[in-house]
């Protein structure tokens, strides 16, 4: 019988969906801190737990689990999908942070990855291979993360410019001059209108493609930042650059970026849908996809936009259409598959964040070819040789 994880249920691709029928697991009750290690700086959780609320929780260690996706994701599909989150820019994605995880195989053992400590050279990297494995794998029932200490100091910037390239220009020329921020996420002009619409942050925010910032670490050393940035953004036609103006109005603001997608679905009228997709790309081809993309957006005449974790090169597109409409569905999937497309015309990927699930398996063929594919589905049938384990998922039995 097909045998289907399911911890938070916000993942984008059908990663949990149920094709070919059968049981689904669902760990809602599996949702606590087993072992707070403040000393060692990780943190042993079951994978019902979120992330926001295992912050909440341990907030007054000093430390914190930066990885930050989707408000409501859990730590079970955060594993399985490999997820980034805003704060990748600084502290990487979901397999940086985890160390070791408890693991039921398809025929009932069950598994430990490895040892506790942060370094390890002992025998196959066995936690990186359930790392966004989309529960094809094995059953992920405990995870060992790595925490970080919660910065000194914190600020919120907001930075507006004249067109979707300048924003995308910054943000490559940020990365590549080093300059240190913990975050950097980059929204087009409808989803500023779509904050504006939402209210909720105080004020009405310009019309225009925009940087979200997130500066973190010392007084003096988040001053510095701030100042290099600025200049940085004016020499790119920033239009304006400012800032939160209390710890309040910073976490409302970036609440507001979390929500976008949310905000957005609020605002669909009856029997319309968002689809929303990723791609990832080497931060040098970022301005080039992102304008290109976002003229396709706009010429489908439809509630579209362009945002996400511009980074570490990875971008998300969401579109309201009536899925109703074969033919605007059609154009609307012309023009997802075409960014697509073009992400792996520049080395990039099909999916940064989101994963393979249902959504992208064609996309992940043309991306990897046959002979890796191959090699995947062959650790596939290792582990799981009668095809049980969330069946249907980033490939086939046969293709």
């Amino acid at each position: 019988m097909p045998i289907v994880p399911y911890s938070g249920g916000s993942s984008l691709e059908a990663n949990f969906s149920a094709p070919y029928g059968g049981l689904t697991i669902d760990f809602a009750h599996m949702n606590r801190i087993l072992e707070l290690h403040e000393a060692d700086m990780d943190v042993v959780v079951q994978p019902s737990i979120q992330w926001m609320e295992l912050n909440e929780k341990i907030k007054d260690s000093g430390l914190f689990f930066p990885v930050d996706p989707g408000p409501s994701a859990m730590i079970g599909g955060m594993v399985g999908t490999n997820c980034s989150g805003t704060n990748a820019v600084r502290y990487g994605t979901m397999k940086d942070w985890v160390i070791n995880l408890t693991v039921v195989l398809a025929d009932g053992r069950v598994m430990k990855t490895r040892q506790r400590p942060r370094k390890t050279s002992a025998g196959y990297n066995l936690t990186g291979l359930f790392v966004g494995s989309e529960g094809t794998l094995g059953i992920v029932t405990e995870a060992t993360l790595k925490l970080a200490p919660i910065p000194e100091e914190t600020r919120v910037g907001v930075v507006a410019f004249p067109t979707i390239r300048d924003a995308a220009s910054t943000a490559m020329q940020l990365i590549r001059k080093g300059i240190p921020v913990q975050c950097m996420e980059i929204l087009d002009d409808v989803q500023m209108d779509v904050i504006n619409k939402a209210g909720g942050t105080g004020r009405t925010w310009k019309k225009l493609p925009t940087l979200f910032f997130k500066f973190s670490g010392t007084k003096a050393g988040v001053a510095d930042s701030i100042n290099l940035t600025k200049n940085l953004s004016k020499s790119n036609n920033a239009e304006s650059f400012e800032f939160a103006r209390s710890e309040r109005e910073a976490h409302d603001l970036w609440s507001a970026r979390k929500q976008s997608l949310w905000s957005m679905m609020a605002l669909r009228k009856e029997g319309s849908e968002v689809w929303s997709t990723d791609v990832a790309v080497p931060i040098s081809r970022l301005p080039d996809i992102i304008e290109i993309s976002k003229t396709e957006l706009d010429d489908l005449g439809l509630f579209a936009s362009i945002l996400g974790h511009i980074g570490d090169g990875n971008f998300h597109a969401s579109i309201m259409y009536d899925p109703r409409n074969a033919e605007e569905k059609a154009r609307v999937e012309k023009v997802v598959y075409d960014m697509v497309d073009r992400a792996l015309d520049m080395e990039g990927s099909c999916t940064g964040e989101h994963g393979v699930g249902l959504g992208k398996k064609s996309s992940l063929k043309k991306e990897l070819g046959p002979e890796t594919i191959g090699a995947m589905r062959s650790v596939k049938k290792a582990f799981d040789p009668h095809w049980l384990l969330n069946p249907g998922k980033i490939f086939e039995f046969k293709d």
